[in-house]
């Protein structure tokens, strides 16, 4: 049974995601705060973490980027009532999955959070090590190497690489990305794919090498195998 953790300081609501997930056979342990959350996400065993923005105590930022620093890269979909960009933005960049915002719809806070689980749970293929010229992801091991130097990645941000390098030389459109990478069949009208890619050229972009991460205005993104 999936297990997911709710870190949720509003009773009503907590029991809310808690009674949807339930209903899709999700086993639901929550925290009121944040120090609380934190402890119990940092002893693991949690698939999917759902983590409200404002939090007493520790607030929803502080404590992905904890968990982030730490290593623990276990999904989160941050909840909260902030709905602009900036707010949207610095979730993410902190370390959150996905972002969405209150008021939210049952069925979609369920749905998102089994995107994200989905995406954990894919099998690799029996190809564990991709190579697009000097970057190379192992599958298995979950890592990334630019010139033989590792490169720490978020799960959405390794999903990303990826998806990029089995189709390295190909224009890839936000679609195509958001169904891929996210699970949705639509744009959901946020720019997750901007921050995401904006992050994950962080992560690899070294310097005197080629950026292989190249934006096609109008059109979405390309992975020019750098060498």
């Amino acid at each position: 049974m999936p297990r997911v953790l709710t870190i949720e300081d509003d009773a009503i609501t907590a029991e809310e995601i808690a009674t949807e997930l339930r209903s899709h056979g999700f086993e639901v342990d929550l925290a009121s705060d944040g120090d609380r959350g934190l402890l119990l996400a940092q002893r693991g065993g949690y698939d999917v973490i759902t983590l409200d923005r404002m939090l007493p105590g520790m607030d929803g930022l502080t404590l992905v980027a904890s968990l982030r620093h730490q290593g623990i890269t276990t999904p989160v979909l941050m909840i909260s009532a902030l709905s602009d960009v900036d707010e949207r933005v610095r979730g993410l960049r902190a370390g959150g999955d996905d972002y969405l915002t209150k008021p939210f719809a049952s069925d979609e806070m369920s749905a998102r959070v089994e995107v994200l689980l989905r995406r954990q749970a894919q099998v690799a293929p029996t190809d564990s090590v991709l190579r697009a010229g000097d970057v190379e992801l192992d599958l298995m091991a979950r890592c990334a190497r630019r010139g033989g130097q590792e490169i720490a990645l978020l799960p959405t941000e390794f999903k990303l690489l990826e998806f990029l390098m089995r189709n390295s030389g190909q224009v890839l459109s936000r679609t195509m990305l958001f169904q891929e990478v996210w699970g949705y069949h639509f744009d959901p009208g946020t720019n997750l794919i901007e921050v995401h890619i904006g992050r994950l050229r962080r992560r690899i972009e070294q310097p005197d090498r080629l950026q292989p991460i190249r934006t096609v205005r109008g059109t979405g993104y390309v992975f020019d195998a750098p060498h």
